[in-house]
């Protein structure tokens, strides 16, 4: 049976965290044109289907304790706009399949927000996204206000992001959340182990790119989670490289960043392999710099270990190899210190992952970087990048960019590699591309 989350013990834990004059209010996420009339296609909005698991758009979500509280404003059943843009759920469907205790359509939201806004003093709503949705919001508040007067209640005067209370929750990881992010790893891992198989010198970026998605597809994904980068040789330098329409030389690396969506959770690995399937030897040097800094950054990954423990592990490793390497000259610990590193390592060593393919939840509080916790997943994604331009840098290693990433969860006694089935060790990795394994 494939993994589902559970929406109804989502909305639970959100409850159970509300006072009884709290509410939740979020707005399905509108349609964004891609150009002219054209639509991109439709992704909902994270918040909204963390609660319900509705998918469709125009829908508004009001989540309050009490005796009915998920109330739910949805598109109506309209036989002749099903016909061009698919079928619709309607109340009945929010009601019966989606949980909703009560369900409106849309329509009605501007005459019944004012209603369910009363006896409310905090509301958790991200204003400034959407601006014609805070209008709506402020004239319900409004209009909740003159009513509230003769009725002795209260309305909504204290704001909050849902980065106070939803996104922390959406940070810490159900067991139902954690089944559905294995199976995005298990097609993922899926994904670049044929790509190492298939990739070979002439064959184009997008033609790995395309069976990538033909993997996460066929597997049961919806999709890339993100624009996949497929990098070879130098563009690997190029840290969101998403063109993708380069040929392929046995002389290259290629990069690849992709993770399947599935149930829209999404993984997020990065693979760097030689096309030729063997690494030669300057690239087998820089590799195994990278992966002693990613295993020293998974190291970290426990429970109570500041979430910038990751990246100081990696940092120290990585600076350690641009010593090594001849890429820069000077004190180690000054050198971190003044970051010298960011020349040829300039992002972060990790981000949490979910929903979003960088997740919610925050990284410090009050200026400290916060302690990780069970069920919290973070990638962890150290690399190294030397642009073929730079000559500075010794010949050999001119034009060679790696990164390695993996998904890590973090349990009660450590963490668990949810991507360790796909290959990254050089012996492992040269036997997927040789299709010895």
């Amino acid at each position: 049976m494939q993994p589902t989350p559970d929406f109804s013990a989502h909305r639970a834990r959100l409850i159970a965290a509300l006072e009884p004059d709290e509410a939740v209010l979020v707005f399905a996420a509108p349609h964004h044109l891609r150009n002219g009339d054209a639509e991109y296609r439709y992704r909902p909005d994270s918040d909204l289907f963390w609660l319900t698991g509705w998918t469709d758009p125009e829908a508004v979500v009001f989540l309050r304790p009490g005796k009915n509280p998920l109330t739910m404003f949805v598109q109506p059943k309209d036989p002749e706009r099903e016909v061009w843009t698919g079928r619709r759920e309607g109340t009945e469907g929010a009601r019966e399949r989606f949980g909703a205790d009560v369900a409106f359509e849309i329509d009605a939201l501007d005459a019944e927000l004012p209603r369910l806004l009363q006896g409310v003093s905090v509301l958790h709503y991200a204003f400034a996204q959407q601006p014609d949705n805070d209008r709506r919001v402020m004239a319900a508040i409004h209009k909740a206000s003159r009513a509230a007067r003769r009725n002795g209640l209260s309305v909504p005067e204290t704001f909050h992001h849902p980065s106070k209370l939803l996104h922390e929750l959406r940070l810490h990881k159900s067991s139902d959340e954690i089944a559905v992010m294995r199976e995005c790893a298990r097609i993922t891992a899926d994904a670049h182990i044929q790509a190492m198989v298939a990739a070979s010198e002439g064959r184009n970026e997008y033609e790995i790119e395309a069976l990538i998605d033909h993997v996460f597809r066929s597997q049961g994904g919806t999709g890339a989670g993100y624009s996949s980068i497929v990098a070879g040789g130098d563009n690997a330098n190029i840290l969101h490289y998403i063109a993708n329409n380069q040929p392929l030389r046995s002389s290259d690396l290629l990069l690849i960043d992709a993770g399947c969506e599935y149930q829209f959770y999404t993984a997020d690995v990065t693979r760097t392999f030689p096309v030729s399937g063997t690494f030669t030897d300057a690239q087998k040097e820089v590799y195994r710099w990278v992966l002693k800094a990613q295993e020293a950054a998974i190291e970290q990954a426990r429970p109570g270990v500041a979430y910038s423990e990751m990246h100081d592990a990696s940092v120290r490793v990585l600076t350690e190899a641009c010593l090594a390497l001849g890429l820069l000259e000077g004190e180690l610990d000054a050198l971190i210190k003044d970051q010298a590193y960011k020349r040829y390592y300039m992002h972060g060593t990790g981000h949490w992952l979910g929903l979003d393919v960088h997740d919610a939840g925050t990284y410090a509080r009050k200026g400290i970087s916060r302690p990780l916790a069970p069920g919290m997943v973070v990638t962890v994604e150290p690399g190294l990048y030397i642009p073929a331009a730079d000559t500075d840098a010794p010949e050999r290693l001119r034009g060679i960019g790696i990164r390695i990433e993996d998904d890590i969860l973090i349990t009660d006694s450590g963490h668990e590699n949810l991507t360790a089935a796909c290959p990254k060790s050089i012996e492992d990795i040269e036997a997927v591309c040789q299709r010895l394994a």
